[in-house]
């Protein structure tokens, strides 16, 4: 019985090395279409998060405006005035009801 050296037993670590060269570019390359497509979705999202919280705003002192009694000014105005101007450039929309509980509602375009 011939028995080998351990070291010519143990595959040595250059037999496949030469094939896998580039492997994990090509890995990344594909991944990176859904990197991007996740991405574009959040970015979207908090897009769309922050013109609620602008639309909010302008309700607020849009009401604030019109419920005081010694106001100086437009509750339009002043709730055009509280979302930031490439917001409300793009399609803003004022309501106002109620004669005494003043019901105030702002309507802003998401940008997309």
């Amino acid at each position: 019985m011939t028995t080998l050296p351990y070291s010519a037993r143990i595959r040595s670590g250059r037999a496949g090395k030469g094939r896998d060269r580039g492997q994990v570019a090509l890995e990344y390359l594909g991944f990176l279409p859904l990197l991007l497509l996740v991405a574009m979705g959040a970015l979207q999202l908090g897009l769309a998060a922050y013109a609620a919280n602008q639309a909010g705003t302008a309700a607020r002192a849009g009401a604030r405006t019109a419920a005081s009694y010694d106001a100086h000014g437009d509750p339009e105005s002043a709730a055009r005035g509280a979302v930031s101007d490439w917001l409300s450039d793009g399609g803003f929309r004022y309501s106002q009801r109620g004669g005494q509980d003043i019901t105030a509602t702002v309507q802003v375009r998401v940008p997309s």
